[in-house]
Formats: C-alpha cells, sequence, structure tokens
C-alpha cells in the first residue's frame, strides 16, 4: 500500500521524501519553513554575491542563465535584469523541441539580452535518448545531463564564473536536508540529483557505437578547469521567494505563450512546453513511483492555499499517470519514429519498469482498461 502525505497528496513513493511522524511530508515542511525566511536580508545576500562577480569593467557577462524558454526561465533573466546584471542566457536546446517551445525561446531573445543556444548532434541525442528509455526507464536522460553540462561548460569557454540557476528542486519538492539547503550547485549536486538515474556519462562510451568525442557536451568540465575560471552556481530561488504560478503570470506579461489547453498529464497549460519527449518521461515516473505531473504541480498550489486536498486529490485521479498516447498533440508513434521504436516495443518497456505493487494485477500480470491505462492499488489517497 501507498502511504501518502496527510497535507498534500503526494506519496511516500517518492525518491528522497520522507513523510514525519506527523503524517506531514518533508516537502511540505521545507515550504512551512519559508515563513520564518528573511527574504529582504536573503535578497541582499544575492546582491552582495553578484557584486563579487560582476564585471567591473563592462568587457564580459556579469553572469550565465540557463534558459529553456519556460515560464520560470523567463521569470529568471527579467529578476536577473531588473537587479541591473548583464547576463549571457544558455539554453542546451532540448529532444525534440515543439513549436510553442521555440516560440519562446524566441521571445527570451527579445527581452533584450545575449543569448547562446547548443544543440547536440541529433544522432547522439537520439542514440542517448533510447539508451536512457530502455536501460534507466528515462528517455530524457540525456536532457537532464546536457542542462547542467551546457551552461557550466559556457561559464568555462567564455570565463564567466556565476551561474544563476532558478529553483532548487531538493527544497521545493524534498530532499535530503543537506540538499535542500543547498543554493550551490556543484559536481557533487550534479551527480546525485541532476536526474543521471546512475547512468553516468563515462558509461557511454564504446557502447552503441559512441565514442568519447561524442559525448562532450554531455561531459562536466574538469575540475582544474572549474577552478581556473572560479566557477560556482546560486539558485535563484534560494534568495527570492520561489512560486511557479506567479513565474507564469511574471513571464505572460512579457511575451510568454501558454498552450491552448491542459497539457496532457498535467493539471496546467503553462509548464513543461518544449519538449513532445516529457510525456514519456512524466509517465515513467507514475509507472516507477506511483505518481506523475499532475500530482507535482497539484501539490505547490495545495500548499500555497490554491487548492484543497480534495480538489487536488480529483484533479489528480483525472489527470495522472494516462498512458502517452500524445503529447502537445503530437502522437507517440510520431515520437517515438526518431528512436526507430514502434508503440507496441515502448509498451514492453513501459511493463519492464513498472512497479507491480502499486498498480491492480490478476495473476501477476498488469491490467490496463480499454486506454491502457493502469489503476494504483490505493488510489483513495488517504
Amino acid at each position: 500500500m501507498i502511504t501518502y502525505c496527510r497535507r498534500c497528496v503526494m506519496p511516500s513513493t517518492k525518491p528522497d521524501l520522507r513523510i514525519e511522524d506527523d503524517g506531514v511530508c518533508s516537502a511540505c515542511h521545507n515550504f512551512e519553513r519559508r515563513t520564518s525566511v528573511d527574504w529582504d536580508a536573503r535578497r541582499q545576500e544575492f546582491l552582495d554575491v553578484v557584486e563579487r562577480y560582476r564585471s567591473k569593467d563592462g568587457s564580459s557577462w556579469d553572469c550565465i542563465v540557463p534558459v529553456s524558454g519556460g515560464k520560470d526561465s523567463t521569470a529568471q533573466v527579467l529578476k536577473v535584469l531588473s537587479l541591473g546584471l548583464n547576463p549571457l542566457c544558455v539554453t542546451s536546446t532540448t529532444c525534440d523541441l515543439s513549436d510553442i517551445g521555440r516560440r519562446n525561446i524566441e521571445n527570451i531573445k527579445q527581452l533584450g539580452v545575449d543569448y547562446v543556444e547548443v544543440t547536440g548532434n541529433p544522432r547522439v541525442r537520439r542514440t542517448l535518448n533510447r539508451i536512457g528509455l530502455e536501460e534507466v526507464g528515462d528517455i530524457s536522460w540525456p536532457e537532464h545531463a546536457s542542462i547542467f553540462t551546457i551552461p557550466v561548460r559556457a561559464a568555462v569557454e567564455y570565463r564567466v564564473p556565476l551561474i544563476v540557476w532558478g529553483e532548487n528542486p531538493q527544497n521545493e519538492y524534498g530532499g535530503p536536508a543537506a540538499a535542500s539547503e543547498n543554493h550551490v550547485l556543484d559536481r557533487r549536486w550534479l551527480e546525485e540529483f541532476g536526474g543521471l538515474l546512475g547512468l553516468r556519462v563515462s558509461d557511454m562510451a564504446g557502447r552503441h557505437g559512441l565514442r568519447q568525442r561524442d559525448l562532450i557536451l554531455y561531459t562536466y568540465p574538469s575540475d582544474e578547469r572549474l577552478r581556473e575560471v572560479g566557477v560556482t552556481g546560486v539558485f535563484l530561488g534560494h534568495f527570492f521567494p520561489w512560486d511557479g504560478f506567479t513565474n507564469v503570470l511574471v513571464a505572460q506579461g512579457h511575451g510568454f505563450e501558454t498552450y491552448h489547453k491542459t497539457v496532457e498529464g498535467s493539471v496546467v497549460n503553462y509548464e513543461n512546453l518544449d519538449n513532445h519527449q516529457t510525456g514519456i518521461h512524466d509517465y515513467f515516473k507514475f509507472l516507477k513511483f506511483g505518481f506523475g505531473r499532475a500530482t507535482d504541480i497539484a501539490c505547490l498550489h495545495l500548499r500555497r492555499g490554491r487548492l484543497t486536498r480534495e480538489e487536488a486529490l480529483d484533479l489528480v485521479k483525472l489527470h495522472d499517470g494516462k498512458f502517452p498516447w500524445e503529447y502537445l498533440g503530437k502522437p507517440l508513434a510520431d515520437i517515438l519514429e526518431p528512436l526507430d521504436m514502434s508503440v507496441a516495443q515502448f509498451a514492453k518497456i513501459c511493463d519492464q519498469f513498472t512497479n507491480k505493487r502499486l498498480f491492480v494485477t490478476e495473476g501477476g500480470q498488469l491490467v490496463r482498461d480499454r486506454h491502457g491505462n493502469l489503476t494504483k492499488v490505493n488510489d483513495d489517497n488517504v
């Protein structure tokens, strides 16, 4: 049976989440502690940090801001601009970029920033997508690696030591205490929390025709080069109250475009709009842990008082864990085609990564409805 937080709708099966003796999860407790934060002092702390790294003569950028074009990175750019910083925005192009994702990337450029977009070899990317899906159940593995490595490599190559990231996900969504209080991103953070799922980039060379030269963009710079430039990273969400819904309102006011309907597997129309593969990634999270994107977002709104627990539960039941027949309107078969994979092959991989203890079975076989959807063993979330 799955145990749930009695305050939000997050299950105990979430990796690194703890449900405390009071029945409340660590993510909810982390959010509670925000009320005791002196945000004015945190803001000044951030200003002190950036002043140490600011280009004194204007010959270089003050910081690097990793951006995807989404609501949060749009808000990040607007925040650093409002504080008088001159950022270099860096994008690691996503695996299967959507049209709306492209438009939102172009919108960030129009905010008045210098911008670099790095796109890896698509043949290598497709190979990594398939390896990630088949071996660790994550089609987005190369994206999770490159969104951290490419901005760091840019910091080294352009000799801009300060990287301003967005939220610290271990604080927003719960995690080990040391990580949830951490606002500096280093190699250890990448390896532990960067979504690599134990599959190291160094494991790839020599397999599936991949060479070390094919993996440069997915590889962290050496410690020697990091020390030479003095690369460090800070999470903006440590210094300023972080709220995705506030970010989308700010971003919309500056040209950010939302989807025309609720995104598949979600409960909103403004999140994860850039990558057609995201639906597959979120579905595998549901198969492994019994919750998906709808749970994540519902919990964020629930903690901020925008939903009751009953309303959040209804939304989760309606949207979470549906078989990803399409995402952002693109059919599953078309999403899988570049990987040379059929829907039937994909379904077999789904079964391999499904935690059968979390779902209804008959005779050891998973029970699916006519749409291919599973049923959790205790879906009442109590």
